[in-house]
C-alpha cells in the first residue's frame, strides 16, 4: 500500500489502508484517515490531518508553511475533512498566528489542477475550485459555492453559498449567497439559477431569491433599505435567511455594481 520509495516520517499517523505512491514524502504530526490515496511525487507536511477517502493526485504540496512574510516559524495547523480531492499540483498552506492558525477545509470539495489555497482561508462542503483558481489568505468559501478557472480571490473576501463565480475573474469584495458573479472586478449578473436546480430547489424558491436579488441589486436601494426588505421576505422564505447573513456578516463589503 506504500511503495518503498516513499519516505514517511515515523510521527505520521496512517491509516492501514491508505496508498501511497512512488517518491512521496509524508512529514511529521501528519494524520491520513481511512481509505484515502496519495500519488506519486506529493509532499504532505504537518502539523495537517487529512480525512477519509480524500484522493492527493501527483505533485502537489499540502500542508506547507505559508509564505507570508509575518510567519515565524510558529505551531499553525491546516485540518481538511472527508472526500475531497486535490488534483495535479494543488496547494494548501497552514494558518497563521495573526489570525486563526489553522487552515480548514470541510468535506467532498474539488480543487482541480493548480488550484491555491492561502494561509487561514475556510472553505465549507461541496465547493468547487476550477484550475488555477488563487485564493489569498483568509478567504472564506461557504458550502457549495463553486470558482471559475484562472480566477484570484483577495484576502478577506467571502464567497456565500451556492455563489458561482465566472471564469478569469477578480474577487476584491466578497459575493453574497446564491449570487453568480463574473468579470474584473467581478460584478453582480443574476441568481444562480442552474446551480439551484441541480441541488432540488424548488421553482418557488428559486423564484422568490430572483426577487430578493432585484431587491437588493435593481430597485436602487442603499443597502440598509434592501437588507429591511429582505428580512420581510424571509418571514415566508426562510432561504432569504442564507442571503441576509451573508450580506450582513460581510466585513469588505459586498458587490454591488
Amino acid at each position: 500500500m506504500i511503495h518503498s520509495s516513499a519516505i514517511i516520517d515515523s510521527s505520521a499517523i496512517l491509516h492501514p489502508s491508505v496508498t501511497v505512491g512512488p517518491w512521496t514524502i509524508i512529514g511529521a504530526n501528519v494524520v491520513i484517515g481511512e481509505g484515502s490515496s496519495i500519488a506519486s511525487h506529493c509532499v504532505i507536511k504537518g502539523p495537517t490531518t487529512l480525512g477519509k477517502d480524500c484522493q492527493v493526485y501527483q505533485f502537489s504540496t499540502i500542508g506547507e508553511a505559508t509564505p507570508d512574510l509575518k510567519y515565524q516559524n510558529e505551531p499553525t495547523t491546516l485540518t481538511i475533512g472527508d472526500n475531497n480531492i486535490f488534483r495535479e499540483g494543488v496547494t494548501v498552506h497552514r494558518g497563521t498566528v495573526q489570525d486563526r492558525g489553522d487552515t480548514r477545509i470541510g468535506s467532498h470539495n474539488l480543487f482541480m489542477a493548480y488550484v491555491h489555497v492561502g494561509h487561514d482561508c475556510v472553505i465549507g462542503d461541496h465547493c468547487i475550485l476550477v484550475n488555477n483558481v488563487a485564493l489569498a489568505g483568509h478567504v472564506q468559501m461557504d458550502d457549495w459555492a463553486i470558482i471559475g478557472g484562472y480566477t484570484g480571490v483577495h484576502q478577506h473576501c467571502r464567497l456565500g453559498a451556492h455563489s458561482y463565480v465566472g471564469t478569469m475573474s477578480k474577487i476584491s469584495q466578497d459575493v453574497p449567497a446564491y449570487v453568480l458573479a463574473d468579470g474584473r472586478p467581478a460584478a453582480p449578473k443574476m441568481i444562480n439559477v442552474e446551480g439551484l436546480r441541480r441541488r432540488d430547489f424548488s421553482a418557488e424558491q428559486i423564484k422568490v431569491l430572483q426577487q430578493a436579488y432585484k431587491l437588493l441589486y435593481r430597485k436602487n436601494l442603499n443597502l440598509a433599505d434592501a437588507l429591511v426588505k429582505l428580512k420581510v421576505l424571509a418571514i415566508d422564505h426562510s432561504c432569504i435567511n442564507t442571503l441576509v447573513e451573508s450580506v450582513e456578516g460581510s466585513s469588505r463589503g459586498i458587490i454591488r455594481r
